[in-house]
């Protein structure tokens, strides 16, 4: 099924397997993902082709400054004729969520996807609605420094399991692009290639690979080893320890593995951990990025060289 799907988005997006196969990887990890980039790279795109690859409820929902918080999660309307509050669902009432420019929004609106991203369902006036499984939220973004836009709360950018960048296409995959899309939308072609059902049973097949004691220390290595870095102020949660595993646990089914290695925490750990981090005032003015870090602390801890079965 994660090969049928990612060709069904290659189809859309050229030239870039990695970034297609590291969305797969959360979607079977049952998380959620973070797109950033500049303008025009395809973001949008790439998340439009994955959920059209799911035949499951989809609702995209485009951010802006004006966007309420009871847009996304809805809210409770007085009926005239039956005397009686009804809950209208907003935008998250979906299997797959486009949250487009996410970060245009107000950071009030942007925490009303807080409780929905970690526990899948919504509070509304005291009550709760359980939002339909598979969830997941693809969220794109535009730097920073790009005009309107405001920086994401730490506590949310800690509840996306991956942050990707699309970055440029290579020039053979801009001129197919040109001669493709001549007219024509290559997502109005695009047909499901599985459904909501089958995801579900996916996503408990990847629960249940195993991750053995000495991969979790790994793991938890890697998180500490960032907490204890000069260069941050803010270490990896554990919620971020969390996402590492369960991401890798969905890498390893992918590739037909029922345990996870070593290797597979290394190769994820450097798209899991850096949107999370935050680098002291020395770094940020010397020009050092959070990612440089995760992999000053992958060269720092040893992988374990045991057995990763037992």
């Amino acid at each position: 099924m994660a090969e049928r799907i990612q060709a069904n988005i290659a189809r859309v997006i050229e030239g870039k397997p990695e970034v297609a196969r590291s969305a797969l990887v959360v979607l079977l990890a049952g998380g959620h993902v973070l797109i950033e980039d500049v303008p025009g790279v395809g973001k949008t795109m790439l998340s439009k082709a994955l959920a059209r690859s799911i035949d499951c409820t989809v609702r995209r929902i485009q951010f802006t400054p004006d966007l309420l918080p009871s847009d996304v999660t809805g809210v409770s309307v007085f009926n005239q004729d039956t005397r009686q509050f009804e809950f209208r669902p907003g935008g998250i009432f979906a299997n797959v969520v486009v949250g487009d420019e996410i970060n245009r929004a107000s950071p009030k609106t942007q925490a009303a996807m807080l409780e929905c991203m970690e526990e899948a369902q919504v509070t509304v006036d005291g009550t709760t609605y359980s939002l339909d499984s598979p969830f997941m939220v693809i969220a794109t973004q535009n730097p920073i420094e790009m005009e309107g836009t405001y920086a994401l709360p730490e506590a949310q950018r800690d509840r996306f399991m991956v942050r990707l960048s699309m970055g440029y296409p290579v020039e053979t995959a801009e001129i197919a692009m040109l001669s493709a899309r001549d007219g024509v939308s290559p997502l109005d072609e695009l047909e499901p290639v599985t459904d909501a059902a089958e995801v579900r049973k996916l996503i408990e097949i990847t629960d249940g690979v195993h991750v053995s004691p000495l991969v979790q220390q790994y793991a938890v290595a890697l998180a500490t080893a960032t907490r204890r870095s000069p260069h941050l102020r803010l270490g990896a949660s554990p919620r971020a320890t969390l996402h590492l595993v369960r991401a890798s646990k969905a890498w390893a089914a992918m590739q037909g593995r029922e345990f996870v290695l070593p290797d597979d925490i290394r190769d994820l750990a450097p798209q899991v951990l850096p949107h999370r981090l935050l680098p002291t005032m020395e770094a940020t003015m010397s020009g050092r990025r959070t990612r440089e870090v995760v992999q000053q602390v992958l060269a720092q801890v040893p992988v374990p060289a045991g057995p990763a079965r037992s």
